[in-house]
């Protein structure tokens, strides 16, 4: 169960368990029971409404390339805050990934030479790894 629905089973008017207690209880802090949430900014909308026509132009483009392109409109913003909207819209540039176990063709694959061995004492096995 998620924090907003553990903060929604709250009762403020329970007669035997403070607030406190069912903070504790349900796992919620209880700074987000007392502070009222922050009301959405318009100006986050229309920036949002923006990147998302951006990224779906160029649904490559990541926070950085959003930010230059946004300030080259006139549009004075800082790249935490398109990386913070973005998150919120759920929306990550796509890019090419690590590819780090994909190996080269043509490559020789070594047997694994201890693959039937019963190691059953001490010393009976050395290893070195030279990768660095």
């Amino acid at each position: 169960m998620s924090a907003p629905d553990r903060r929604g089973l709250l009762q403020r008017d329970h007669e035997s368990l403070s607030i406190r207690r069912q903070c504790q209880l349900l796992s919620v802090a209880r700074s987000s029971v007392y502070r009222p949430p922050r009301p959405a900014n318009d100006n986050d909308l229309e920036l949002m409404r923006r990147i998302d026509q951006l990224f779906t132009a160029w649904p490559f483009l990541g926070s950085r390339r959003l930010t230059a392109m946004l300030n080259g409109e006139g549009c004075r913003i800082n790249r935490k805050r398109v990386q913070r909207l973005m998150r919120k819209m759920g929306i990550a540039a796509l890019g090419p990934k690590p590819r780090t176990t994909k190996p080269a063709p043509g490559h020789k694959i070594f047997p694994y030479l201890l693959r039937h061995l019963a190691i059953d004492r001490p010393n009976q096995v050395w290893a070195a790894d030279i990768t660095y």
